[in-house]
């Protein structure tokens, strides 16, 4: 059945956000993510604290839609506050390996004894460190640092060997709201 819809979602004191077009700003003290969300039939409206989806006469498609839209928006609330923080764990069981990061790149050295580094670029707007045997990814948008987390975990795909044996390589621990 159609029916007109409104969902909010609440904005927290220190954050604030702009609309320009489709493009959602939300702004607060640990920083600022920017967000597209193109949907012909929902509405977006920012006034006093907070972030109002309208569709008229609403399908479940449009429902979905907006219950997505207001995840995002939440996660982006939840970024400016406390950035997103994944950690991906370095095991080398076989042979020693060396993680380093430079700029926008991370390179592996010593994966598995291969003579030539394996290399990554990350998608800029993170903050990623390596601490011993722990790499530490922050940023304040969610979809860069996990996407962030799954390119260096990637970069250690083992193939033509067995991986009951061969469990080297990088792996997620962590991820932002979740105890894996």
């Amino acid at each position: 059945m159609k029916e007109d819809l409104i969902r909010e979602v609440e904005l927290v004191n220190g954050v604030s956000a702009e609309l320009k077009e489709n493009s959602l700003t939300v702004k607060g003290p640990k920083g600022e993510v920017t967000k597209n969300f193109p949907h012909p039939l929902v509405s977006i409206v920012v006034e006093s604290g907070k972030v109002i989806f309208k569709v008229a006469k609403a399908t479940k498609r449009e429902k979905k839609v907006i219950a997505s839209f207001e995840a995002h928006v939440k996660n982006m609330v939840k970024g400016v506050q406390e950035p997103h923080l994944y950690k991906v764990k370095i095991c080398s069981g076989h042979f020693p390996m060396n993680v380093t990061i430079t700029g926008d790149d991370v390179t592996i050295k010593n994966f598995l004894g291969e003579s030539v580094p394996r290399k990554v670029k990350l998608i800029a707007g993170t903050n990623v460190k390596v601490e011993g045997t722990e790499i530490t990814i922050s940023s304040p948008n969610k979809e860069i640092a996990g996407q962030n987390a799954a390119k260096i975990e990637s970069l250690c795909r083992i193939t033509n060997r067995d991986r009951r044996i061969f469990q080297d390589g990088c792996y997620i621990t962590h991820k932002s709201g979740k105890d894996m």
